[in-house]
């Protein structure tokens, strides 16, 4: 299920790293230090990659978004996601 903006933004940390998935490969990592990481996860070649955006806040939801579909066009006849 896709996250919304006040599931991203109120999320607490916990003792250990989790993931917040949005589909599509696109997750946000929380750190136990409370910082938040936008990440893709796909493959290439047959191995699984995982490729960074940014920071939240400093990357929305609507803007990573927007990251994981140019990121898709740009390798679509190579990365599976």
């Amino acid at each position: 299920m896709p996250l919304k903006d006040l599931e991203v933004k109120y999320t607490q940390r916990r003792q250990r790293p989790f993931k917040l998935s949005d589909g599509g490969g696109l997750h946000l990592l929380v750190q136990p230090s409370g910082s938040k990481l936008w990440r893709l996860k796909y493959r290439f070649d047959g191995k699984e990659k995982l490729l960074s955006f940014c920071k939240y806040p400093d990357v929305g939801l609507a803007a990573a978004r927007q990251k994981r579909e140019a990121a898709a066009h740009l390798a679509v006849s190579k990365w599976h996601f």
